[in-house]
């Protein structure tokens, strides 16, 4: 596929994260896809392969802040790979705002998403105003 056809598939990408719609994010995932999340135990923090793994883990993020938000997109493509920059947002059960630049490194395979591998400042949490 072509840079811009992979583009416009990491634009989808984003916006679906934004609707918390599983269905368009998972529709963009490769059937190998592996994602590679911001924290865990391991130097890559924790890996979740395959779709019913991946999935589980995307609908985590909702469920632990659901008004999560990837604000101010910027992407890039060159080949079989790609980086979307975003700012992350959203509050957690106990109030706690959070707001950090993150970025995703991004591996194609097949006009698909094959390896998602996220980054996030470490930035401490605000508390919500009273």
């Amino acid at each position: 596929m072509s840079d811009e056809s992979l583009t416009r598939l990491l634009e989808e990408f984003g916006a679906a994260w934004n609707r918390h719609d599983i269905e368009a994010l998972m529709a963009c995932m490769h059937e190998d896809c592996v994602f590679e999340t911001v924290a865990g135990p391991e130097v890559y923090g924790a890996r979740h392969e395959g779709p019913q793994a991946v999935r589980k883990a995307f609908e985590s993020a909702w469920l632990t802040i659901p008004d999560a938000q990837w604000r101010n997109p910027k992407i890039w493509v060159k080949g079989d790979q790609g980086v979307m920059e975003s700012t992350f947002t959203g509050t957690a059960a106990d109030g706690a705002r959070m707001e950090a630049n993150m970025v995703d490194l991004i591996v194609f395979r097949d006009g698909k998403i094959l390896r998602k591998n996220a980054f996030r400042k470490n930035r401490p949490p605000t508390r919500a105003a009273a």
